[in-house]
């Protein structure tokens, strides 16, 4: 890896030395998180690597540049460039009903009434969902974990989520159309399955399983080799152990490495959550980005359509403090609008924190982040293995140091 020196490229190299300082003294000393890796690049070119802690519990071997992180919702980026590569091509369009291209969502009603032993009751959409509802979280849909309505109920009670459990895409999206929606597409902002869901769009619209189509026409491309929805016995030993919070209890594991779920190919191919990378791939993708859809000499998608993507969709440039009735997300709601497939900085006053307007972003739920900022032409990838993220504003923490360190 060739990394700049940081005071080349506009910042103060000893306000960036801190940040590292401070992740070991807050978060690994103190046992809160196992380890913590952070990547920072300016104007294309790395000027910070930093990884510190252990890689496996109870083990000596650190984390370093070849470790492998589950990223979870830092996938949904790379399922909605998929979508918006095939909408190039005009194969889709963004404003394409969805059940033009999956029936089984056709005549899908509102929630009323019912659930559990009761049939539900639904009453029609104003209107249909569209790709674009997909893409930025109004379709209507939901997440089982959100624990609020006879809805997230039925998604818990048909193990929607479970990643490695009996679903296909074909087969989740059939379940998910027995299933009542929230609410009606376009009318509120709710965290759900939407992207697992475009996800399965990218498969029917391309005739191609998701992860072929993201290892031939994405990781392959952008020389992302060591991202995919498995590990291989080749290199399993570089995937990192997995944590969860547990109230009273602390750390404790969530998937031991050794004997890691994702060390086999899931029959759930998860757009919205299932990828593995590592920081330098996920780097790539973010420059890819940043260049507005270009990296060395190849181009996955159009200037404009990053263009497109990165800007505010929420009906009446709405934000999610506005619309959302999640309770849970992986961003801050105040001042934050929603693209086609990320978070878009808005407004900074609302949020209280360093940053730029037309910044975007998002994160998985093992705490692993990445934003990428084309004002300053910055970007940050973080990586740790932590669930839920909401367990320490060790982002916020982030981008404050990150953005003070700038000259």
């Amino acid at each position: 890896m060739l990394m700049k020196a940081p005071q080349s490229h506009g910042f103060d190299a000893a306000r960036l030395d801190r940040i590292p300082a401070f992740l070991k003294e807050r978060y690994l000393d103190s046992g809160k998180l196992a380890n913590a890796q952070l990547l920072i690049a300016r104007d294309g070119e790395i000027v910070h690597f930093s990884s510190q802690g252990a890689a496996r519990d109870g083990g000596t071997t650190p984390i370093d540049e070849g470790s492998l992180f589950r990223i979870a919702s830092m996938t949904k980026p790379v399922t909605s460039i998929a979508f918006m590569m095939l909408a190039e091509e005009g194969k889709v369009a963004v404003d394409t009903p969805v059940h033009h291209v999956l029936p089984e969502f056709k005549g899908l009603g509102v929630f009323e009434a019912g659930g559990g032993p009761v049939p539900f009751q639904t009453k029609p959409t104003a209107q249909p969902m569209r790709m674009v509802d997909l893409l930025r979280h109004t379709s209507g849909l939901t997440y089982g974990f959100q624990h609020r309505t006879n809805v997230d109920a039925a998604y818990r009670a048909g193990k929607l989520e479970n990643w490695h459990g009996g679903h296909d895409l074909d087969s989740f999206v059939a379940a998910l159309a027995e299933i009542p929606l929230e609410f009606s597409p376009g009318e509120a902002w709710n965290y759900s399955v939407s992207t697992d869901v475009l996800g399965a769009v990218v498969q029917r619209v391309s005739g191609m399983p998701l992860d072929q189509f993201f290892a031939e026409r994405i990781f392959k491309p952008l020389r992302m080799d060591d991202t995919g929805f498995w590990v291989g016995p080749d290199k399993i030993g570089r995937l990192t152990d997995c944590y969860t919070f547990v109230p009273g209890k602390g750390r404790i594991m969530y998937d031991r490495a050794e004997e890691s779920a994702w060390a086999k190919k899931p029959k759930f191919l998860s757009g919205g959550g299932g990828l593995v990378s590592t920081a330098l791939d996920y780097n790539r993708f973010c420059q890819m980005c940043l260049n507005c859809g270009e990296l060395d000499g190849v181009r996955l998608v159009g200037r404009k359509t990053i263009e497109l993507m990165t800007i505010n969709h929420l009906p009446g440039n709405s934000d999610l403090a506005a619309m959302s009735r999640s309770l849970f997300s992986e961003a801050a709601l105040a001042g934050t609008g929603f693209g086609l497939g990320f978070a878009v900085m808005k407004d900074l006053a609302p949020g209280m924190v360093q940053g730029s307007v037309g910044e975007y972003y998002w994160g998985g739920m093992f705490s692993t982040a990445f934003f990428i900022d084309p004002v300053e032409r910055l970007n940050m990838v973080f990586m740790t293995q932590m669930s839920p993220s909401s367990t320490y504003p060790i982002r916020r923490e982030l981008k404050t140091m990150i953005y003070s360190a700038l000259t």
